[in-house]
Parts: C-alpha cells; structure tokens; sequence
C-alpha cells in the first residue's frame, strides 16, 4: 500500500495559502481587479506546488482532488440567519435564485479572468506551459464558489449540513462531485478517508469533465475569456438549478 509522504512545514504553509486565496475568490461582490489579483495569487500558488504533475492527466485529477479536501472546509458559508439579514424581504425561493445569480457570475468572473490570461498564454508560445497551471487554478476556484452555494441552498431551504466542519467538508465535496444534494444518510468521516474511497474517483471524474471543459478555454483570437465565462455561468447555474429541485422535494413541512 502507497503511503502518503509527510508534509513539511512548508507544504502546511502553502495549502494554508490556497486555503485563503481560494476562499477570499468565492465572495460575491469582487471586483474584477482584485478577482483577477487573486487568481493570479492562485495560480503562482498553484505552481510552487509543483508544475511538472499537472502535465500528467491523471496526476492533475489527484492533485486537484486533494487541492478541494483541503480548501473545502475553509469555504466561507453564510447560515440561514445571516442570509436572510442580507436579503432582507425575499422568501426562501427568491434568496436562492439570488444565490445562484451571484454563484453563476462570481464562476464566470473567475472563467473571465482565467480565460483572459489563457489567451495571453496562447498568444505567447514560449509561456503556454503555463496552461495547465491557469486551468487548475481556474477549476480549483470555481469548484470553491459552487460548494459555497451548496452550503447555503441547503441553509436556505432548512436542511444545514450537519456535523463538525470536516464532517460538513465530507458531504459538501460529495454533494459537489455527484451534482446533488447531500445525502444526510452517508456518514461524515475524515475527508481524507472519504477521498481515499469511491468518492475520491467520483470527484476525480467530476473535476476531470470540468477541466476537459476548461479547456475551450485555450481558443486563440483572445476567444478565452468569454468562452470561459459562458462556461462557467451556465454549468453553475445549472448545479444550483438542479439542486434547488432537490431541496424543494426534501423541504421539511412545517406544522400548521
């Protein structure tokens, strides 16, 4: 059996700093300078952990999958009494709608500064080994943004999350991974242990279909940013669509 080698305090202190980047990415009133600021952040971060893996597909998905278990519980999420503070007046439906509104244009906003400097990347021969670098930070982000808006539909339509904060990690990378809703039946585990099992290849698959995606992304003529925005804001919108069907059929009743 493969053991996983021991982190130095180095690589600690180098998660901690995608931890932050990536969950600073996932507010929703950023402005495109500082979104752009930050994914650029990103994806120095994302280099230092080591280029040369993301030139092998399989070894990107991995990396990738680890990348989400460890920024996943730093993912800033709003519970139902705050959110109903800052949209004061709408009901239950009208904040989701607004959730996913704001979800879908903090992914395209991310898709459109990653996709503008995949453009540059490609006009410039000599730096496009840096692509795979931009698509990983790209797809780390916006994974970020769309478990955020999981949390707080689930918060929204009275069904939290429940259990520690890894415990909530856990389920909110499955949910993400299978495009659904949490299942309140799988019981939390460590994330690592979760990610060790099926799950580990559900998310791997689901993020290698979002980076496959991504890659449209690589369109010479300056095309990037706004394929990738596109992207990004439809199959967001789309992941809050679908959930927020899920919920409405699982809403608690309340008693009269």
């Amino acid at each position: 059996m493969k053991v996983d080698p021991v982190r130095t305090p180095e690589q600690v202190a180098e998660d901690a700093g995608i931890g932050a980047t990536v969950a600073a990415l996932t507010a929703d009133d950023l402005a495109p300078d500082k979104r752009r600021h930050l994914l650029g952040r990103l994806v120095g971060e994302v280099r230092r952990r080591g280029l040369g893996r993301l030139f092998r597909p399989r070894a990107a998905m991995r990396w990738m999958a680890d990348v989400v278990a460890d920024v996943a519980p730093h993912v800033p999420v709003r519970d139902v009494a705050t959110l109903r503070r800052h949209f004061e007046g709408l009901d239950e439906d009208a904040i989701a709608e607004r959730l996913i509104r704001n979800a879908a244009r903090a992914t395209a906003g991310i898709g459109a500064a990653g996709g503008g400097v995949a453009s540059l990347e490609w006009a410039a021969a000599p730096t496009l080994l840096s692509a795979p670098v931009l698509l990983a930070a790209e797809t780390v982000a916006v994974v970020a943004v769309e478990l955020k808006l999981i949390a707080e539909l689930h918060e929204v339509y009275g069904q939290p999350v429940p259990g520690s904060p890894g415990q909530k990690s856990v389920s909110l990378v499955q949910a993400w991974s299978g495009q659904r809703g949490v299942n309140p039946l799988v019981p939390g585990v460590g994330v690592a242990t979760v990610l060790g099992t099926a799950a580990r290849k559900e998310l791997q698959s689901t993020l290698l279909r979002r980076f496959g995606r991504n890659l449209t992304t690589m369109g010479p003529l300056l095309t990037g940013a706004a394929v990738a925005s596109y992207l990004n804001r439809r199959a967001t919108r789309s992941l809050g669509e679908k959930l927020v069907k899920d919920l409405r059929r699982k809403r608690p009743i309340n008693p009269a």
